[in-house]
């Protein structure tokens, strides 16, 4: 695949699948012995799939877009903005009712036309800040 299909791929990953709950489009895009190199998600496009449902539970009105996107070769890295209010329980926790939005940065591995591998770092702490599930820094002090 040239770097702009893999770039198109990348974007129906993280906006429609992702983004749209369109979690039918894992069996076309991941590759069956698909590696998830982030940590907590169950192997493989299964896993993929059960974090696209949990993502939508916690947040009814879940989004994500792509904000950067870069090909190169049989990579592709992308910045992109999630978005969304707590509207279901979340870790255990209650609702909050909360509006939350961070930046994830991903790269993602073709083979054969398919993604093979993905490292992702989401903002995790600055989603539990936002949403009141942990202590936001301290508010800084006036001179």
């Amino acid at each position: 695949m040239s770097n702009q299909e893999n770039v198109a791929s990348y974007r129906r990953l993280i906006e429609d699948a992702f983004g749209g709950a369109q979690v039918a489009l894992i069996d076309e895009l991941l590759a069956l012995d698909f590696v998830e190199h982030q940590r907590g998600p169950t192997p493989g496009p299964e896993g993929v799939k059960e974090k696209i449902r949990t993502l939508h539970s916690w947040f009814a009105d879940f989004n994500m877009k792509v904000i950067d996107v870069v090909g190169d070769g049989d990579k592709v890295w992308g910045l992109n903005r999630a978005r969304g209010v707590n509207t279901g329980r979340i870790m255990g926790r209650e609702s909050t009712g909360r509006p939350m939005e961070i930046d994830v940065i991903d790269i993602v591995r073709f083979a054969d036309g398919k993604i093979i591998e993905h490292w992702g770092v989401p903002d995790q702490l600055g989603m539990m800040q936002q949403l009141g599930l942990v202590p936001g820094p301290p508010e800084p002090r006036s001179a």
